[in-house]
């Protein structure tokens, strides 16, 4: 066993030393005081959600509903992008003319780097980090969509914008615990540094997000 290992299972057993035996993790109440919602209005969270989601290099735009195909055919102009893959539960005004839809009907890996980019919506966003958070639903698909192709295009209704991180773990607590759905964070683009901050996009999924807030 490494010295670091026991290290902290000595301090795990200090810590425990004077808890009853048979007392369990539920016989004890934690207080929960972090803040869950802070009752900010709908303009400040999308602001700020915008503000921080832009720090992290993606493109973002403030749309209505009755523009939002003709900007998702924008941005797929902007990027070269002709075919797009597009879960089932993305609604019909989102999905742009000109460009080739492309159903997930158990694409393989091979098959989605071949795809410019994909087209969701999210489960929540968050104001107070600039973050995406996908649950797999029917707007979303499967998490390989939203990794293998080079472009994500993400439709963030404004209602599904958030303060916090609490708030936002609230809305997927039941994809989580009840479907077994995996939980994705997405905060711009994919990117890494390196030892010498040298940064690197695309290494872990999209080097380019598209996010498309529809007031």
């Amino acid at each position: 066993m490494s010295a670091a290992r026991e290290e902290i299972l000595g301090r795990i057993r200090s810590a425990l030393r004077d808890v009853p035996d048979h007392e369990t993790p539920e016989d004890v109440a934690v207080e929960r005081a972090y803040r869950r919602g802070g009752g900010e209005p709908a303009e400040t969270l999308i602001a700020r959600f915008a503000e921080r989601v832009a720090d992290y290099r993606a493109e973002v735009e403030r749309v209505t509903a009755d523009s939002l195909r003709e900007s998702v055919a924008r941005a797929c102009e902007r990027h070269g992008a002709r075919r797009l893959v597009v879960p089932g539960g993305v609604p019909g005004e989102a999905r742009p003319d000109g460009v080739e839809l492309v159903p997930d009907d158990g694409l393989s890996h091979a098959e989605l780097d071949a795809i410019d980019g994909v087209l969701t919506s999210c489960a929540a966003a968050i104001a107070d980090t600039g973050t995406i958070v996908l649950d797999g639903g029917p707007d979303q698909g499967r998490r390989a969509l939203t990794l293998v192709p080079d472009l994500h295009i993400c439709v963030v209704p404004a209602e599904r914008i958030v303060g916090s991180v609490p708030e936002a773990t609230a809305r997927v607590a039941d994809a989580l615990a009840e479907a077994h759905r995996p939980i994705t964070l997405i905060s711009g683009p994919s990117a890494t540094s390196d030892i010498e901050l040298r940064r690197v996009e695309g290494v872990h999924g999209p080097r380019r997000l598209v996010v498309l807030v529809v007031e």
